[in-house]
């Protein structure tokens, strides 16, 4: 029905529960999911993941049919410096993580870009580099569960909040197995180019979210809830450079819009897929 490389993520229908979710996903026409497991965003993904949860939350994505493309995670603040206590509770965080990400077929678990704050927490250039170190580790344990490590190198509301910074943390990668996964509404609200962002980082790209935004003016911030259609992003030309850089990875919608209500929520993600699909 949509184009076999666009998928939705688990968190466009997060008010629902899992189960739930993948059901309308599935019946709107989609095969493919991102699995949303971010504490206060979607809680498709319990955050306190012990092995039974992993074993719980795979069970029924796995009844769903539905495959798994990502699970788009979070560990904490990966800027933050850690007590011997704080560092064990993560990295059991993360190996739960993977494990789930292993368990239901994803390739790859994805991590954030520092906290939820433009701020750093000592100076910009250390915190770059120790997001950097956090994500490069986690990518080395993401291969021993046979799993890649992806970031969302620029997010609108954390550390590496526009492509400035984005490039930082993408220098400090370099030579690493850590990918990039584009966002267009955080690229857009940052007041980003997604042409630019391709031309910048398309080696590293691995895969795409969509969402429609605004960028900031001087009297507001930028906004990233949008439908697709209802903002400023120019899909045309950010997904015709993608192509033309020879992109081949996969896309998400991921519709965590605040401009439809929860009835209209799976016409409108089939609309948008459709909308997409004719752009691929």
């Amino acid at each position: 029905m949509f184009h076999q490389r666009l998928g939705c993520s688990s968190i466009s229908f997060r008010h629902q529960e899992l189960a739930t979710a993948l059901h309308t996903m599935r019946n709107a026409g989609f095969e493919e999911i991102d699995l949303g497991a971010l504490p206060g965003v979607c809680d498709h993904v319990p955050y306190v993941l012990d092995a039974g949860a992993v074993e719980a939350v795979t069970a029924v994505v796995l009844q769903s049919g539905m495959s798994v493309r990502s699970v788009n995670g979070d560990v904490g603040d990966l800027n933050a410096t850690l007590d011997a206590g704080a560092r064990e509770g993560r990295d059991r965080h993360l190996e739960m993580l993977l494990a789930l990400a292993s368990k239901t077929g994803a390739k790859a678990l994805v991590l954030p870009c520092g906290a939820i704050d433009h701020e750093p927490k000592r100076g910009l250039t250390e915190d770059i580099e120790l997001v950097a170190a956090e994500l490069i580790h986690a990518s080395q344990r993401a291969a021993e569960f046979g799993v890649e490590l992806w970031t969302e190198s620029l997010h609108y509301f954390r550390l590496c909040w526009n492509t400035e910074r984005a490039q930082l943390l993408a220098d400090r990668l370099a030579g690493s197995d850590v990918g990039i996964v584009m966002d267009f509404s955080h690229i857009v609200a940052s007041g980003g180019n997604p042409v630019d962002f391709v031309s910048r980082f398309g080696e590293r790209i691995k895969h795409v979210h969509l969402r429609d935004a605004v960028p900031a003016t001087d009297t507001e911030p930028g906004n990233i809830n949008l439908s697709i259609g209802n903002g400023q992003a120019d899909f045309a030309a950010g997904l015709s450079a993608l192509r033309d850089f020879g992109y081949t990875g996969h896309f998400s919608l991921e519709l965590e819009t605040r401009d439809v209500t929860h009835d209209e929520r799976p016409a409108a993600a089939a609309k948008a897929a459709s909308f997409i699909t004719d752009l691929i």
